[in-house]
């Protein structure tokens, strides 16, 4: 498509983001049966069954424009999938990999909410108000779902994965390191204020 006017970035750009649900649709579920925390299972099944919704909203607003939702494949939604993707071939601690999963779920969620929320500035300004709407429902689902990564990952996940063994053990050697044995210090090091410092008082 040509893109010569609003209306056809309009389309094209509803084409990219019915591509990019598309995908999310074949992929979620994958990340879905990796993931370990009861509570990050349960959101991501959650806004599994609102991405079909969001879907189902792209083909009536397509049914109304009287346009094909036929287009050229997402490649950004597609080059953040394949990292999750990767992510998920990932062997270690599951905590860890939860958190890992929040942040490849985030990135997503990001790039959802800039693509809606373009939609709905669009939709605004060509007077079509019931996509606008039909696009605010979606756009403000996304937000929903990222703040609650947001919340999962602050309360518990990425605590969960700093308290893992390998991190206590990289914390532990990290501070070993930090902090030689007493006995290997000079004298006046184990000892701030001894000699000229101590003459001073």
């Amino acid at each position: 498509m040509r893109l010569e006017s609003l209306h056809s970035l309009y389309v094209e750009r509803l084409r990219d983001m019915r591509d990019a649900e598309d995908q999310i649709l074949t992929a979620l579920p994958k990340v879905i049966e990796r993931v370990q925390h009861t509570e990050l299972r349960a959101a991501l099944e959650k806004h599994l069954e609102e991405t079909r919704q969001q879907a189902g909203r792209l083909e009536r607003i397509f049914d109304e424009l009287d346009e094909s939702p036929r287009g050229q494949k997402c490649k950004g939604m597609a080059g953040l999938l394949e990292e999750a993707e990767d992510l998920m071939k990932e062997k270690g601690d599951p905590g860890v990999i939860d958190a890992g999963i929040i942040d490849a779920a985030q990135h997503v969620e990001h790039y959802e909410i800039a693509g809606y929320g373009t939609l709905c500035t669009l939709a605004g300004l060509l007077g079509y108000d019931q996509h606008e709407t039909l696009l605010e429902q979606s756009l403000n689902e996304e937000k929903k779902a990222d703040d609650t990564l947001t919340n999962l990952a602050e309360r518990s996940i990425n605590l969960d994965a700093l308290h893992s063994i390998d991190e206590r053990e990289v914390r532990r050697r990290i501070e070993s390191a930090d902090r030689p044995a007493l006995r290997d210090r000079p004298l006046d090091e184990r000892r701030p204020f001894f000699g000229e410092e101590e003459q001073r008082f």
